[in-house]
């Protein structure tokens, strides 16, 4: 397992400064968005080359959603991503996150009546990562699928929920994204879950459970990073949390994080 954290203005302007930045508090990665990756690839590349840290992961900078209600949304944010995952590929990121949606519709709070069954949101999933699968494989890169919690998504908020659709359609390109923030909220037992889901987890995001830098609340990331090593995960995990005096709290996540992969580890080994 190793350390990733979100690009943030923090770090600095050029990406040679932000990747020797991360790789100074203790990171092993970073993860960017995909609108900036396509926008300064060279920079990045280069970056990446002279410091030794890779780009990690790619979230976001696409339009629409492939879960999105409008199927020209829905089209555009396909497009935007089988883009991105070629750029992906050829920095030699391990993948492209992709929620189904994100604040879209909840049914946990007032909207209106959503325009779809929850069997017709299967149904447009299942045809967008098919699409998304595909380029995947031409791109020689994953799609990382994010289940959020209720609040933010109607329509994946489990991992077994986004496991059901990999499943079924067969796409050997599509992993799932452990987030546990989200998990806190939705799963009954995070280290069952991500059991049960095994290798189809490829990359995992960390806040804690207030959603600020992990350590900072009350989340067991002790028991979820045994199960990480039970299933042999030796993917990235990337800080996406709250960014509150990060001079401090960066360096204190990494040693807090650090502390944990070790003691998990060396319990298990």
């Amino acid at each position: 397992m190793k350390l990733a954290v979100q690009d943030r203005g923090f770090f600095g302007e050029s990406f040679k400064e932000k990747l020797l930045k991360v790789k100074e508090y203790g990171f092993e990665g970073m993860e960017i968005s995909g609108d900036v990756l396509i926008n300064r690839y060279d920079e990045i590349k280069k970056a990446t080359t002279d410091t030794g840290i890779p780009i990690s992961s790619i979230c976001g900078g696409y339009r629409g959603w492939i879960g999105a209600f409008d199927k020209d949304e829905r089209q555009h944010a396909i497009q935007d991503i089988g883009e991105i995952l070629r750029y992906a590929a050829e920095i030699g990121a391990n993948g492209v996150i992709a929620p189904a949606a994100y604040g879209m519709y909840s049914t946990k709070l007032p909207h209106p009546k959503a325009p779809r069954t929850a069997d017709e949101d299967r149904e447009v999933l299942l045809d967008s990562l098919e699409q998304l699968n595909k380029l995947a494989i031409e791109a020689g890169s994953k799609l990382y699928l994010e289940p959020l919690n209720r609040y933010e998504d109607h329509m994946l908020n489990r991992l077994e929920q986004a496991q059901s659709l990999i499943i079924a359609g067969g796409f050997t390109s599509v992993q799932l994204l452990a987030d546990f923030f989200h998990m806190n909220i939705e799963e009954a037992d995070i280290s069952k879950s991500i059991l049960e889901t095994k290798s189809l987890v490829g990359h995992v995001h960390l806040a804690d459970s207030n959603r600020q830098f992990p350590g900072l609340g009350h989340l067991d990331f002790h028991a979820g990073f045994q199960a990480l090593h039970q299933i042999n995960f030796s993917g990235f995990l990337a800080i996406e949390c709250e960014v509150t005096h990060p001079e401090q709290n960066y360096a204190n996540a990494v040693h807090y994080l650090k502390g944990i992969i070790q003691k998990s580890y060396g319990e298990l080994s």
